[in-house]
């Protein structure tokens, strides 16, 4: 077995969400991922709160794998240490408020044009260029701006999605643009400047919406526990007092769904619901019938003859439901993952080539690899350019 990315270095100045998941990725598939931090402060998803045995959720969550440096980026002697650091990388990442890295004199193409070889992934919020761009941008902010909340939650009631869509999106994003340089640099010898922008991915990933709206149609309404595209397709209560989640996504469901599973063929004949767009339109009165048949019915036996009708279900469930959920054990799904305070459950990356080695690496304290990294700079002659010593 091998790691994919053994023997790529990434230097990172990061914080919060997308950055931290893009390079945390990058170090599942075995890159050597250095975290550089402010001296005393560091990360601040370090302190959204002390929920892992005093550690941070988010922070465990996004930086197992990685290495801590605390540097003054402000200081000449710091400055010289980071400064020697990228040299020798292969991938510098940052997130930092617009401007901050242009302050620092670490604009992402003045990077580039210094290091011929280095992949440099510069995520911001809105981009540079165009009205917005030095405004800062969080999850909330973005998927605001973005409209994702419009179609989140009910008509009238816009909600922010529980997942941060924007940070994750973004984050992936950079993540398989960075593998993308990596393998263009194996053919052409020469890095790439990669900027992300979070409003970018946010539109992108609103795509059906905004054909709906670019090409004559209604905005789309949010329905809850549904899509406003297809329907039936929701949260219905069982008679057990849980709630199934089930409906169709084509013609061809809704005929099974009808016959098979509701025993109600003469709705399939129905012209109120031969098509799609016909049914979005009867939406409620479709929701009412379906309703009615799940509250009559545990969650056991609806699931048995959905499964037998071939029509898509799940039980709706709650973060302790996933985390103790048997699909995640039964495949061995979690793995542990050393902290400061011991080791912790964390969950193995969801994309894997079935021969690849995923390191299992800890969560770092605030600078806890900085001595050592500094006497594998301090090693290093101001000629050597190659990168073995910090890949070793």
């Amino acid at each position: 077995m091998s790691a994919p990315l053994e023997g790529i270095t990434v230097v990172s100045i990061e914080q919060a969400v997308a950055a931290p998941l893009c390079t945390r990725h990058l170090a599942d598939l075995g890159a050597r991922v250095i975290k550089v931090e402010n001296p005393g402060i560091g990360d601040t998803a370090r302190y959204y709160d002390t929920t892992v045995r005093g550690m941070a959720a988010h922070f465990v969550w996004l930086n197992h794998g990685k290495e801590s440096v605390e540097i003054d980026l402000a200081d000449p002697e710091g400055r010289e240490f980071f400064d020697r650091l990228v040299a020798r990388a292969d991938v510098f990442v940052s997130n930092l408020a617009p401007g901050a890295l242009g302050r620092l004199g670490l604009a992402p193409d003045e990077l580039g044009g210094l290091h011929p070889r280095l992949v440099v992934v510069d995520i911001s919020g809105y981009g540079t260029g165009g009205s917005l761009d030095h405004k800062r941008a969080y999850d909330l902010l973005v998927q605001a701006e973005g409209g994702s909340c419009a179609i989140t939650g009910r008509a009238g009631q816009p909600a922010k999605p529980g997942i941060p869509v924007a940070d994750i999106g973004t984050g992936l994003y950079a993540y398989s643009a960075v593998l993308a340089a990596l393998y263009e640099r194996e053919r052409t010898g020469c890095g790439a400047v990669i900027p992300v922008a979070m409003l970018d991915v946010v539109a992108e990933m609103m795509g059906f919406a905004l054909n709906s709206v670019l090409h004559g149609g209604e905005e789309p309404v949010p329905v809850g526990m549904g899509s406003p595209m297809v329907a039936p397709y929701g949260a219905y209560p069982t008679r057990d007092g849980l709630t199934v989640v089930l409906g169709t996504t084509s013609d061809r469901e809704w005929l099974r769904l009808t016959e098979r599973l509701l025993g109600r063929p003469e709705l399939g004949d129905d012209p109120r619901y031969a098509r799609n767009s016909d049914r979005v339109r009867h939406r409620a009165e479709l929701d009412e019938i379906l309703g009615s048949w799940c509250v009559e019915r545990d969650l056991e036996d609806i699931q048995r003859i959905a499964d037998e009708a071939g029509i898509g279900n799940a039980r709706l469930n709650g973060v302790r439901d996933l985390a103790a959920h048997p699909q995640l054990a039964e495949r061995g799904r979690w793995r542990e993952a050393g902290t400061p305070v011991g080791g912790v459950p964390v969950l193995l990356p969801p994309a894997l080539a079935r021969h690849w080695e995923s390191p299992s690496g800890g969560v770092p304290a605030l600078g806890a690899d900085t001595a050592r990294i500094r006497a594998e700079v301090a090693g290093w002659p101001e000629s050597d350019d190659h990168r073995s010593r910090l890949n070793s």
